[in-house]
């Protein structure tokens, strides 16, 4: 009887959708096709996942394979990030894969099994200018910029949390401050987008009072003016209506529920000149280090900042190079695409501007965009990156699953979203650790890289320790790849000397242990 029921009540609910799907003159697979039809838009809505869990192979998927989803899941659980049998990638025909060349005897190596162990910056941020609060940051590894709104509340206070367990620096992202980046007491660099969220006055302009205010009531230990970003340069950001709730609203100053679009240029400067007296005015009011994050697209700009640079009157404390591959929550796909250079090729562009100059160990560089996994992250350091910044590679380790799903607001692990009862299921307490987690595991691979090239820490790999892919059985340098001239990506040698003091290696290998 109940059976009977149930197929009779299936039947009804099919011929109710079968009369609306010929009735509806929207879609002609479903007046075609009437119930059936339905079939093909389910298979578009989860292309993704199927290409993730049944389709791809485990090197093949993009924007992150399946093996490198699960080394950061494994790393955030504290659960074996080993991989058995050898690699099955083609490495010997794989055009551009890397591979670092180790070393067979060295003197003063980091402790690479310490999974406490610290590992500070090569630079002292700040410092070369003088900046009266220039600190050298704990962390060669920080979390990227991603603002409240484009990520739940739970999932950046998760994010500042685990930031705060591994002493790392927390970006705020363009959306200003929110109480979620309070929550775990970590440090902060505060992002300054064009739009001047959080230290702006009502008609939208920048304002330094109230950024002294945010300064003053936060624990922001350096400024970033956000330029322009590697998913969307050259274009404001954008917060889709879906996510903009009543509290975001009042965090941005900004309306509910209408999208929000951040202007593509600054108002507050026009050109190299006038945002150079911009962060000096910023610096001298603040007492911090402020630096530029952009992707890198013409070069005349970054010309004619290292050129102005020069003199040493004025000058930026840190460059932030972001990716063409770097990701957003919501962009034109021409943009995500085809525009901006990819990471390698933009930073080495980047930093030969000012290695032509002298001027790489007065700014401190740090890179962003796909950098969270050891094996990029090394290829960043290497090129000359004094520090890294991770973002999808964080959202991971606390649940996201690349479900591809940011710009709906219907991320189904809470992580990218402001639906409630999504974001609801994100505990950031356990979210918290997971991240903590990964980013100690992150800096302990790259102690375990800078170990097998024999130097004490990544910031001392060179691009001459690296080898690229060149067809079959051809391979370049780095350095010959992109262009670098003798002790290019090096640090200098009083920057060398500082750190190794700071690193204090427990003992090198010509050393015997101590015995009690």
């Amino acid at each position: 009887m109940k059976m009977t029921t149930l197929l009779g009540g299936a039947a009804v609910a099919a011929g109710v959708v079968a009369a609306r799907d010929l009735t509806q003159r929207k879609h002609a697979i479903l007046r075609n096709f009437p119930v059936i039809g339905h079939a093909r838009y389910l298979m578009e809505k989860i292309g993704p996942e199927l290409r993730q869990y049944i389709v791809a192979d485990n090197d093949e998927e993009r924007p992150f394979s399946r093996d490198q989803r699960r080394w950061v899941y494994a790393s955030a659980k504290g659960q074996n990030n080993y991989f058995g049998f050898g690699t099955d990638n083609d490495i010997e025909h794989a055009q551009g894969h890397i591979h670092i060349k180790h070393r067979t005897f060295a003197d003063a190596l980091p402790d690479d099994h310490d999974p406490a162990a610290e590992l500070p910056s090569a630079k002292v941020l700040g410092g070369p200018r003088g900046r009266a609060k220039a600190f050298r940051p704990a962390s060669v590894v920080n979390i990227s910029a991603m603002s409240f709104g484009s990520l739940s509340g739970p999932a950046i206070t998760a994010l500042n949390r685990g930031a705060k367990r591994a002493g790392a620096m927390h970006n705020s992202g363009e959306g200003g401050i929110s109480s979620y980046h309070l929550e775990g007491g970590a440090d902060l660099v505060m992002q300054i987008g064009t739009a001047y969220f959080g230290c702006r006055n009502a008609d939208g302009t920048f304002s330094i009072d109230r950024l002294k205010e945010r300064v003053a009531t936060a624990p922001v230990k350096a400024i970033e003016i956000k330029l322009s970003q590697g998913a969307k340069p050259g274009l404001g950001g954008l917060l889709p209506a879906a996510k903009v709730t009543p509290e975001i609203a009042e965090i941005r100053g900004i309306e509910v529920g209408k999208d929000c679009a951040s202007p593509s240029r600054h108002s507050a400067f026009h050109d190299v000149d006038s945002m150079l007296d911009f962060v000096e005015m910023i610096a001298a009011e603040t007492g911090l280090p402020v630096g530029i994050k952009s992707a890198v697209g013409e070069m005349e700009f970054w010309q004619e900042l290292a050129g102005t640079m020069r003199s040493g009157e004025r000058g930026v404390d840190f460059i932030t190079v972001d990716g063409s591959e770097g990701g957003t929550g919501a962009a034109p796909l021409i943009f995500s695409d085809a525009v901006a250079m990819p990471y390698r090729i933009g930073f080495s562009r980047v930093y030969g501007t000012f290695a032509e100059l002298g001027l790489t160990d007065a700014v401190t560089f740090i890179g962003s965009a796909k950098l969270g996994l050891p094996e990029n992250a090394a290829v960043a350091f290497a090129l000359g990156a004094d520090m890294v910044n991770v973002g999808r590679e964080a959202m991971m380790s606390i649940g996201c699953i690349q479900a591809q799903k940011c710009h709906e607001d219907t991320c189904p692990t809470g992580v990218a979203t402001q639906n409630k009862w999504l974001s609801g299921g994100l505990d950031p307490m356990d979210k918290g650790d997971r991240c903590a987690s990964y980013l100690r595991t992150l800096r302990r691979e790259l102690m375990k890289v800078s170990a097998a090239v024999g130097v004490a820490h990544p910031g001392l790999i060179t691009p001459h320790d690296i080898e690229v892919m060149n067809g079959d059985y051809e391979s370049r340098t780095l350095a010959g790849v992109y262009g670098y001239k003798d002790h290019w990506g090096a640090l200098g040698p009083e920057v060398t000397s500082q750190l190794l003091d700071v690193v204090h290696p427990h003992r090198t290998f010509n050393e015997k242990p101590t015995t009690a």
